[in-house]
């Protein structure tokens, strides 16, 4: 395996550190590989990066172990790799990595990022996102074709209000679809237009569609409002995805939606795409609109229905259990295996939708929580809460935890 390769991008040299490491390994693509499809793709990737602060998503030791999230640029990137500084609820800030062209590009995906994952704004402008982000979620079940039919009803409501709707495939099971705003609105006033958006597209096609915020209550299509907080960040356009077959996240026309298959689209077959017909999204910086019209709508809609609360936490609507809670999906997923076990006679009553799979998002990498709604069984043969199968704690080394045990 070659140590290093040096590319030539957009007037400056990039070093490519073991090129010839294989990231997708039932497909054959290293490194090298993965840099020069993101090159190929670079102005349209790009329309989604370029200028934005942008997490650093990083899968070191490959695709099949998680990622860690990183949020402050390495101090060591190169002189022409710009900073944001982004402030947090938390009371913390993190500058992170600015894209400006196809050598930051290859810089970035050279530290082991696979995706792209940029923030809804600007970095000159930190606190008035740019960009409603709808993000179509489908419960376990689900048929694709029901969350295209529900993308369809999405596009409607936001050309009704006034905004031109870009749709792509998340390289994953949902479907996302975006409106670039005039960058005049905070980011509670965006996340208020896209829930605003969700319930609208559930009052247009309540069969298909949910804007529940909890999981447990949600059919159909979780139409997600709540990717537009700040601290939120979405796989952008031409983003290749964690998968065995490299998905990509492919922006299309709307006609080709109808018909579309989210496993057409591969980092191979992309590449092809693109050098035939383009980029779908090459007029979407021509295309912000106003969030008024939903706002408008946000008003003579009333404030969203909130879930009844307890003297405490909230207070359950569903009958739900703890199964685990995990580092990794597949520890948490055995767990599940090793409850169902013991449980075999509940299992059967038990509806896809039933098992929830949440990826929770901790320090610096995502860990599991496993649930089971027993709605669907007999009140009689509902097993009690136990002890978790797998009890992970992922906050457990944070220096306020340590502090706090110390007490």
């Amino acid at each position: 395996m070659s140590k290093s390769q040096v590319l030539e991008v957009a007037g400056r040299k990039v070093t490519i550190t073991n090129p010839d490491k294989l990231v997708f390994p039932a497909g054959g693509h290293t490194k090298l590989d993965l840099v020069r499809y993101y090159l190929a793709v670079a102005d349209g990737a790009l329309r989604g990066i370029e200028g934005r602060p942008m997490i650093l998503k990083r899968f070191v030791k490959g695709i099949e172990q998680e990622a860690f999230f990183q949020k402050r640029a390495p101090g060591n990137r190169p002189d022409w790799v710009e900073v944001a500084e982004l402030h947090y609820a938390s009371g913390r800030s993190a500058e992170e990595a600015v894209v400006r062209d196809a050598a930051g590009l290859a810089w970035a995906i050279n530290l082991g990022c696979v995706d792209l994952n940029p923030h809804p704004v600007l970095a000159e402008d930190l606190d008035h996102p740019d960009e409603l982000r709808i993000d179509l979620d489908p419960v376990p079940g689900v048929e694709w074709k029901q969350i295209l039919d529900v993308a369809l009803v999405a596009r409607e409501v936001l050309e009704d209000h006034g905004l031109t709707a870009w749709p792509k495939t998340s390289g994953s099971r949902g479907f996302h679809i975006y409106a670039r705003i005039e960058p005049h609105w905070t980011f509670r006033d965006v996340r208020l237009a896209a829930e605003t958006v969700a319930r609208e597209v559930e009052n247009r096609a309540p069969d298909l569609a949910t804007s529940k915020w909890w999981k447990e209550e949600r059919q159909g299509v979780f139409v997600d409002f709540n990717q537009n907080a700040k601290d939120r960040t979405v796989a952008s356009a031409y983003s290749v995805r964690p998968t065995s077959d490299a998905r990509v996240s492919t922006p299309l026309r709307w006609d080709e939606v109808p018909g579309c298959r989210p496993e057409a689209f591969t980092l191979s077959t992309v590449l092809e795409r693109y050098a035939e017909l383009g980029d779908p999204w090459e007029d979407i910086g021509t295309a912000h609109g106003s969030l008024e019209p939903l706002l408008d709508l946000a008003r003579r809609l009333g404030p969203a229905e909130k879930p009844p609360k307890g003297t405490g936490r909230r207070q359950q609507t569903m009958p739900l259990v703890e199964i685990a809670r995990a580092k990794t999906r597949e520890e948490a997923l055995e767990g599940l295996e090793r409850w169902k076990a013991r449980h075999s006679t509940v299992v059967g009553h038990l509806h896809p939708a039933d098992i929830l799979v949440d990826g929770m998002r901790g320090r610096s990498s995502v860990w599991y929580r496993i649930r089971v709604n027993l709605q669907h069984v007999p009140e009689a043969q509902r097993p009690p809460q136990e002890p978790l199968e797998v009890d992970y704690d992922p906050w457990a080394n944070a220096p306020w935890a340590q502090e706090r045990d110390s007490r």
